[in-house]
């Protein structure tokens, strides 16, 4: 697959926790030629489902992205805004954000406050508007947006803001395309509202009721200094995930996995990280609990507009993906 071409496929797409539907649309076109059926259910999470005769098998990717919310307009058009999901001011200074509209800002920090002391609250989107009553003619009150830095290529690196999660999504649609025969009821789920507080995922989970689950995401990467923070490394292959701040993942899933990854050669690691959550911190919780796991991509920088991966372990997650999907257990 042409990553590169898909994160700014769907980076094009209008898609902050809560306002989803357009990349929901866009992932649907793309996953609708390798399902047996694709739906939406009341939060908006997207369903593929191939169809089998064995274990329900839930694998969940989450599509939407951090962003922003307009929540004041002044008398200049400046605009005040408010954060959805982990939104670092020091990340978003002096970057440019589009509404779902088009409009587009740049994010400035007011002239009192020193750099060392901001806050969210300390900084302000100017569109270009003269005054209040322009600015409210292309933005309203409630209003998203999402960063528009744009994603490219360093070697065998990719660069793009929303690498979390929608390189996962990526590498499910990418499984998806190369799984062959399959025994298990898999149910390959883009959730909404993550960056809120795993939200979507719970009531998919609750919904489809599956035997095992299985959360697709990023993992903190080896950025300079910062050996303590997690395990993972560019380059290292898919990262099988033990632990984070909202899951210890069932120690079945963990051998599963490496098992797999062993025997398909398939370039693995292990994903230990003593902060986050993935959606595995809301399917295992699920009804009478489920069997969880992860596999991870390992991202540099993430929740900035300038995430980093390595296009080997997207590979190599998508890959592992398929081979547990084909698993007949």
């Amino acid at each position: 697959m042409d990553y590169l071409a898909l994160i700014q496929k769907l980076n094009a797409c209008h898609g902050p926790a809560g306002d989803e539907r357009q990349i929901a649309a866009t992932l649907k076109s793309l996953a609708e030629p390798y399902a047996d059926e694709c739906r939406m259910d009341t939060m908006g999470n997207l369903i593929v489902h191939k169809k089998g005769n064995g274990p329900k098998v839930m694998f969940a990717a989450h599509m939407d992205s951090i962003g922003i919310i307009a929540t004041h307009i002044d008398k200049d058009g400046y605009i005040s805004f408010g954060k959805l999901g982990g939104i670092h001011p020091e990340s978003i200074l002096h970057t440019p954000f589009r509404f779902k509209n088009g409009v587009t800002g740049v994010v400035s920090l007011r002239q009192k406050v020193d750099l060392k002391d901001m806050t969210i609250n300390d900084l302000y989107l100017d569109i270009g508007a003269k005054d209040k009553e322009q600015a409210s003619r292309l933005v309203q009150v409630g209003d998203t947006a999402v960063s528009r830095m744009p994603a490219y290529a360093l070697e065998s690196r990719l660069v793009s803001p929303y690498m979390d999660n929608r390189i996962s999504c990526i590498a499910m649609l990418e499984a998806l395309s190369i799984i062959r025969e399959h025994t298990s009821d898999l149910y390959f789920v883009f959730t909404t509202q993550e960056e809120l507080g795993l939200r979507g995922s719970k009531t998919a989970a609750f919904g489809i009721d599956p035997d095992y689950g299985i959360a697709i995401d990023v993992t903190l990467g080896d950025e300079l200094d910062s050996t303590q923070k997690g395990s993972s490394l560019l380059g290292g292959g898919a990262a099988i995930k033990v632990m984070d701040n909202s899951v210890i993942c069932h120690p079945e899933m963990v051998e599963t996995l490496e098992t797999l990854a062993v025997s398909s050669k398939i370039p693995c690691q292990r994903d230990v990280i003593t902060g986050g959550g993935t959606d595995a911190g809301s399917i295992h919780l699920t009804r009478a609990g489920v069997l969880t796991g992860g596999i991870s991509i390992p991202c540099r920088y993430i929740h900035s507009p300038v995430e980093m991966v390595e296009k080997s372990d997207v590979s190599a997650t998508a890959r592992l993906i398929a081979a547990l999907a084909e698993k007949t257990f």
